[in-house]
């Protein structure tokens, strides 16, 4: 299981970007099926990741912002009874393995039989940050620093490669996290070099994008310790943030072409599934952001490709999928029993048939009772004081009309609002948010302390 942090569709082989050059997730995508609406839990770290990996979803558990991995078990009854989907392959016989960034901080103890670490923050720095110099933040761009080997991804993949090298007389469970092209986008001058800034296009953007959104639409996804793309166009950087972004791509792409190389000489290339998947999207400008954090299709679509095992051909899927489908979709691959427990749907009809009959829609959640409905035509986002969004991809793919309020859509917001999670579980007090004062108060509310994350 490769997991890609920040990673939304610029990728080849999704054709989100045409200066993307990722030949090496592209390559594993032309051997499995690639499911291009896929959609994470939460566009958020954290909550994403926690529902991965217990196979419930954010209105279940409460769990909305980071939290420490180790508490999640703490937050109710649910995940108190959860398996984790690693140890539900240690259970049933599997040894298991992981390295980098796999839940939020790391892993939960005890949740891998092995684990090769993770490197505290995000990657060497320089001595003060390149280009952005907001506190408080990861964010920054820029060459840095000279060689791959001193990039935390570079040991992680390597890590993982000679897991694969050694003898193992179990089926193994194996999860490498990297942590590009997380912020900050920083990697070696050889990737700035493959994505010439004179060569660049620059994402679709609409200056007044925000004007037909609801005010808590900007409230949740104001984020002062990000640039915006206002900012970035008056001060001459955005195509240089769009080099960085693409450079730290890039530059993973070469560290996922790492461990699949390992697999495809080891003994087990055959009779391995592989799953790449990025635990949310990114803003890249669209609609002055960069960053993730909204309930738009920038910052919940992922790239998602599943290879099964000894499958060498191609598909395509366009159904809309949720990272939460995983955990039930990888314990049937494997021809484990059942996880009641599990929230997700089984994906393995469109594994089969990537253009099986599919009812099902990928839900978002950001923050309590803020959800985002993704069908294969339509986006619908309701917030938690009943306001409303709905986008319609048929032929405004770029969200720029809100057509809500529209008469001739009213039944197609009734047909998507019965997608809707009926349980909106209460924030956590073990969740911490401190990078937006809407939700930094619900947080407080919720009767989170500053002393939680010391």
């Amino acid at each position: 299981m490769l997991i890609v942090d920040d990673l939304n569709d610029w990728v080849g082989a999704m054709g989100g970007h045409p200066n993307s050059k990722t030949p090496n997730i592209d390559k594993l995508a032309n051997q499995g099926t690639l499911f291009t609406n896929a959609h994470a839990p939460a566009p958020l770290c954290g909550p994403s990741r926690a529902s991965i990996m217990t196979g419930l979803a954010p209105s279940t558990t409460g769990i909305y912002g980071h939290i420490r991995d180790n508490d999640i078990r703490k937050v109710n009854d649910k995940t108190a009874h959860s398996q984790f989907l690693s140890e539900y392959f240690k259970q049933h016989g599997y040894y298991t393995a992981a390295v980098g960034k796999v839940f939020h901080e790391a892993i939960v103890d005890g949740s891998f039989d092995d684990f090769g670490g993770r490197h505290k923050g995000f990657g060497p720095a320089p001595a003060k940050n390149l280009k952005w110099a907001q506190a408080k933040t990861s964010t920054d761009w820029g060459p840095f620093p000279e060689r791959d080997e001193q990039m935390p991804d570079f040991e992680s993949a390597h890590w993982i490669a000679n897991k694969l090298k050694q003898q193992h007389d179990k089926p193994f469970f194996m999860a490498c996290g990297f942590l590009r092209p997380h912020v900050p986008w920083h990697v070696p001058q050889k990737w700035f070099d493959l994505h010439p800034v004179k060569d660049l296009y620059l994402p679709p953007y609409m200056r007044d994008d925000l004007q037909d959104v609801p005010e808590i639409a900007r409230l949740i996804s104001d984020h002062p310790m990000m640039p915006t793309t206002k900012w970035a166009l008056e001060n001459g950087e955005y195509r240089n943030i769009v080099q960085a972004y693409l450079a730290s791509v890039s530059f993973v792409d070469s560290m996922v072409g790492i461990v699949l190389d390992a697999l495809e000489s080891s003994q087990y290339a055959n009779n391995t599934a592989v799953v790449l998947w990025g635990d949310h999207g990114y803003h890249l400008g669209e609609k002055d952001k960069f960053a993730k954090m909204t309930l738009w299709e920038r910052a919940t679509r992922t790239p998602l490709i599943i290879k099964p095992p000894k499958q060498s051909n191609k598909q395509v899927s366009h159904k809309p999928v949720s990272l939460l489908d995983l955990y039930p979709t990888l314990v049937k691959m494997c021809g484990l029993p059942e996880n009641l427990n599990n929230e997700g749907q089984d994906l393995t009809p469109l594994l089969h048939n990537p253009n099986a009959p599919w009812q099902h829609a990928a839900i978002t959640t950001y923050g309590e009772n803020n959800h985002a409905v993704k069908t294969e035509r339509y986006r619908y986002i309701r917030y938690e004081d009943g306001s409303e969004e709905l986008y319609d991809h048929q032929v405004d793919k770029e969200e720029w009309r809100n057509v809500a309020n529209d008469p001739a859509y009213q039944k197609v917001k009734t047909e998507l609002a019965k997608h809707l999670p009926h349980v909106n579980e209460k924030w956590t007090k073990y969740s911490a948010y401190r990078s937006n004062a809407y939700f930094s108060q619900k947080t407080k509310e919720a009767g989170w302390q500053e002393t939680h994350n010391k």
